[in-house]
């Protein structure tokens, strides 16, 4: 692997931060995963404007995005893959080992490995910590993760490929790193971003693209929901069989496989929407 940092192309083994990297000592960045197919990237643009958000929310410097684009194409380049997992990650840069922040700059890497196909339904169990909807990293992708390293744990020895977290008010807010849509009579509804959740890029595609409705939710209504399916940068859309010990009709919903074509079809014609 070939990986972009701080303005090169590394060898693995070279690939290389300070420790007193911001990222590394108090989480001080942030991050986005980016598709891509056959080297090209998916919905970038989209992806570098919350980049930018997220630096923002933070107080860090915007990032530049033509570097980042540069890195990005120069990362691609030397990884050939059919489908790829591109991580672009921003911090705080070099640094004093508390909170306050150095005065040396950011830290810009890059990285990309191939990963397979997701199936097109999985399960997901609920976990009892909430996320805050009212914090100061509400909406942000930054490189604080541990609560989502927890909550999929807890997943993966269940049995389950995914963890959805609640809110303090105990509404429906996200997975540990995709967005969740449910199925009432026929219409598809997600939480707001005003629950906590990340404003996904492939959430809001599939908002736009299939006429789902944000509406604020309550926990229970996984058990009521026809059905559930999840979004996220290398799911696209994929539907939920299972939530805890409740069985969802068989197979695919048809509300579900309606939006996963729609989803497919118009994610082929425009790699950059």
């Amino acid at each position: 692997m070939r990986i972009w940092v701080n303005g090169g192309l590394r060898d693995t083994d070279d690939a290389r931060l300070s420790v007193l990297d911001h990222g590394l000592t108090v989480g001080d960045g942030v991050f986005e995963t980016v598709r891509t197919s056959e080297g090209r990237p998916f919905a970038l643009t989209r992806h570098l404007d919350r980049l930018t958000r997220s630096a923002r929310g933070l107080g860090l410097s915007d990032p530049d995005h033509d570097e980042v684009r540069h890195a990005v194409a120069a990362v691609i380049d030397a990884n050939p893959v059919a489908l790829g997992r591109l991580r672009i990650t921003y911090t705080g840069g070099l640094s004093p080992l508390g909170s306050d922040r150095g005065d040396h700059g950011t830290s810009l890497v890059v990285a990309l490995d191939g990963v397979s196909r997701r199936p097109d339904a999985t399960s997901v169990i609920t976990v009892p910590w909430t996320r805050n909807e009212r914090g100061a990293l509400a909406g942000l992708k930054t490189t604080s993760y541990a609560e989502n390293v927890v909550a999929l744990a807890r997943a993966r020895e269940r049995g389950a490929s995914e963890a959805l977290f609640p809110n303090t008010a105990d509404r429906l807010c996200e997975g540990t790193g995709s967005n969740v849509f449910v199925v009432l009579g026929g219409r598809i509804h997600t939480p707001p971003v005003a629950s906590g959740c990340l404003a996904g890029i492939t959430r809001a595609l599939a908002v736009e693209w299939t006429g789902a409705e944000e509406t604020d939710l309550p926990m229970d209504v996984l058990a009521e929901a026809d059905e559930v399916f999840l979004t996220s940068t290398l799911r696209d859309i994929q539907a939920v069989h299972r939530i805890d010990d409740r069985e969802l009709t068989p197979g695919i919903g048809p509300v579900t496989a309606k939006a996963m074509r729609i989803f497919a079809e118009r994610a082929g014609d425009d790699l950059d929407p």
